[in-house]
């Protein structure tokens, strides 16, 4: 094998998904994240959509492997073209449960009682099913019928359906209306940017030959890998691996652009439907361009070169700040006013499905008669609500969506959610004095600094109170702590000086309170620098793909 010459102990380009090479781009990060918290936090049923070829194979094969087998049970169906009598047998086949027998009631009352079982022993069941798009309408069924076997506080299995975009379609479908509702995470895996796919080409290459590196590609070589594949893995994958050959035939230690091109004009013969996928998709994008001209949304901008374009978007950004300026100022005591006029529980659900809006967790609906507790709220929707003392440069520094609290003339107080941050001014809901955006010096009138942040804390190391669990929460942290590079340790659950000093070098290097313990703000801020998380941010992104303001 040609690898073989250069070292390599195993193919770095193969097409079967192998979770050992996995490189976790910005896109599979945000992925990956989704799918862990989702089943950690029992969501019920997740969503992974993708084109053909972005990894989501590899992704789902990965979290399962990553799931610790201690406290997890979980099964893979991987091609689902079944009948729903064969589904069930499937199902339970992988599950260890028996399989005998014609009557999916049978089937079902079988898993029914595996799940409630499990659920006892403390145990997250997950079901993953791959390629769902094939999955007949009846099996659909028979997958919402599984997802009803619940407790009154607990989902009894976490499925997770996987597939190509016509999944959406499917889903979409009126009869399966009451399966699509029930899905409360969903994510559509993107290609990688061209950044990652260098990355990832040199991530597989170093891993398949023990960190080394014995050929490289040109910068002109990954430029025509990436225009070809569009950061799609399995192409990448198809033309790296006839370019390794090439440089193997000619005994080069470096792939040129010349070499890029042959290896991707040999793998275009290979894949005439390719080529008339591509040619399909073409037209498809020229009727809809069409249709989006002739409806006048925006055409103009389709034809503009970057840098018109970043004109374009900096003229719109002044123009929104011309107008926040030319609009009359809001005076402290007409705001607190107009804020004193909605009622209490109004305001608090308005407040806060704005900053779960932002989340993108489901909303939460007033109850006749029942007092609103925040906390439990949001504890509902798996967030935290956490409160304290707050700046305009901490809430910067923080840079998520915030509840902040308005006293009120004669007690009492109210919530405004600040939600953006940009130059046109601080966005706020619910509307204060008819305004939906004040400037800096309008909100420091009204807020003394009470503030509740809403977060994740997306491994639960704050909530952790056994000595197993803590252990495992503090090994955790130990990682996110080693991903900023503050922690050079261990990964060992003790939460010892070194972690404690690590802790603390990373509060001080973030402007925090530098006493080494677990806080909200450490945490928010840990998760938000480590990557692999993706809260969401307070602060606009402007045309020069900077923020557009350096404070609130």
């Amino acid at each position: 094998m040609y690898w073989e010459s250069f070292g390599f102990k195993e193919a770095p380009f193969a097409l079967t998904p192998n979770p050992s090479f996995l490189f976790l781009s910005s896109p599979h990060q945000e992925a990956f994240a989704h799918l862990l918290f989702a089943i950690e936090n029992r969501a019920g049923f997740i969503e992974l959509s993708g084109e053909v070829g972005t990894g989501k194979t590899t992704l789902v094969r990965t979290l399962l492997n990553q799931l610790d087998p201690e406290t997890h049970r979980t099964a893979l169906i991987f091609n689902p073209i079944l009948s729903p009598l064969g589904f069930m047998k499937e199902v339970n086949a992988e599950f260890g449960l028996p399989t005998e027998g014609n009557e999916i009631r049978d089937l079902h009352a079988a898993l029914n009682a595996y799940l409630l079982e499990e659920n006892r022993a403390g145990h997250t069941v997950v079901l993953v099913i791959d390629e769902a798009q094939n999955l007949s309408v009846e099996v659909l069924e028979h997958v919402r019928l599984i997802s009803n076997l619940e407790t009154e506080s607990d989902k009894l299995i976490q499925i997770v359906l996987v597939g190509q975009p016509e999944l959406n379609a499917l889903l979409a479908r009126d009869e399966l209306r009451q399966l699509d509702q029930r899905i409360t995470v969903r994510y559509h895996l993107k290609p990688m940017c061209f950044d990652d796919t260098c990355a990832y080409i040199r991530h597989r290459i170093r891993f398949a030959a023990d960190g080394r590196e014995p050929l490289v590609f040109s910068p002109g070589a990954f430029k025509r890998i990436f225009k070809f594949s569009g950061g799609l893995p399995r192409l990448i994958n198809g033309v790296c691996d006839r370019a390794l050959l090439l440089a193997y035939t000619r005994d080069c230690k470096e792939v040129t652009p010349a070499m890029a091109s042959l290896a991707i004009a040999d793998l275009r013969k290979e894949s005439p439907r390719r080529r008339r996928a591509l040619q399909v998709r073409a037209l498809s994008a020229a009727l809809v361009l069409c249709v989006v001209i002739i409806a006048g949304f925006s055409a103009v901008s389709f034809h503009l070169l970057p840098e018109e374009k970043k004109a374009v978007t900096e003229k719109k950004e002044a123009r929104e700040t011309q107008e926040a300026d030319k609009m009359p100022p809001v005076s402290a005591e007409a705001a607190r006013q107009a804020i004193a006029t909605q009622p209490e529980q109004e305001n608090l659900y308005a407040a806060v499905n704005a900053v779960l809006d932002a989340w993108h967790v489901q909303r939460v609906d007033p109850v006749p008669g029942q007092p609103a507790n925040l906390r439990t709220l949001v504890r509902q929707r798996g967030l935290v609500a956490s409160k304290f003392s707050a700046s305009f440069e901490l809430l910067t520094r923080l840079d998520a969506p915030a509840l902040l609290h308005i006293a009120l003339p004669g007690g009492g107080e109210r919530l405004v959610a600040l939600v953006g941050a940009d130059r046109g001014g601080l966005e706020v809901v619910p509307q204060v004095a008819g305004r939906s955006k004040l400037s800096h010096a309008e909100l420091a009138q009204l807020w003394t600094g009470g503030t509740t942040v809403l977060w994740k804390d997306f491994h639960g190391i704050a909530s952790r109170t056994k000595a197993a669990d803590k252990a495992a929460g503090t090994k955790a942290l130990q990682g996110l702590l080693k991903q900023v590079d503050c922690y050079a340790g261990p990964l060992d659950g003790n939460l010892n000086e070194a972690t404690k000093a690590a802790l603390a070098e990373f509060q001080r290097r973030e402007q925090l309170t530098a006493d080494g313990k677990v806080g909200a703000q450490t945490l928010m801020l840990l998760y938000r620098k480590a990557g692999g998380f993706f809260p969401p941010g307070l602060m606009r992104v402007g045309a020069n793909g900077k923020q557009t303001t350096g404070r609130i």
